[in-house]
């Protein structure tokens, strides 16, 4: 026999090998290792993305409360300094609950006069908790808190 008679097995310039005959391909162990690292690479893929639809969806909760915490601010600087809105209600008022984009909020205002008798400054705060379903951090409050004082005249004016 021939030593040019032999089938050679040689490398070609990708990495596959070639029997000579003009047949290449990879072998079946190097198909099932490539096929494992793909599968580990996809089942990472996607549990990375459920964790961030997961919470991407909290965020979306905490967004609304945040909405929904400023525009009770903005109706409390829209009314007189003496409406009832603005009664001094204690550090433990009873909580209501708000519905906003099909979504339901527990809201808490907390109103406190700096001076019971003659107030001139109101410490005003808004908590808003989201009320429904999602990640635990999305049920912390949001809170807001704002000063309100009475327009007096200055003794320059």
């Amino acid at each position: 026999m021939n030593v040019q008679d032999e089938p050679r097995l040689r490398r070609t310039r990708a990495g596959q090998r070639d029997d000579g005959n003009g047949q290449q391909g990879f072998t079946l162990i190097e198909t099932a290792i490539a096929m494992i690292v793909m599968m580990v690479a996809g089942l990472a893929a996607a549990s990375l993305f459920a964790y961030s639809v997961y919470n991407n969806s909290g965020a979306s909760e905490r967004a609304m409360a945040m909405a929904v915490a400023q525009a009770q601010i903005e109706q409390l600087r829209t009314v007189g300094f003496d409406d009832a809105s603005l009664n001094d209600t204690g550090t433990t008022p009873a909580p209501t609950t708000i519905e906003s984009a099909g979504r339901t909020f527990r809201l808490v205002k907390i109103v406190i006069w700096d001076d019971a008798t003659t107030p001139t400054r109101k410490t005003i705060r808004i908590q808003v908790t989201p009320t429904s379903a999602g990640p635990a951090w999305t049920h912390r409050p949001v809170v807001l808190i704002t000063l309100r004082s009475r327009q007096l005249r200055g003794p320059h004016i």
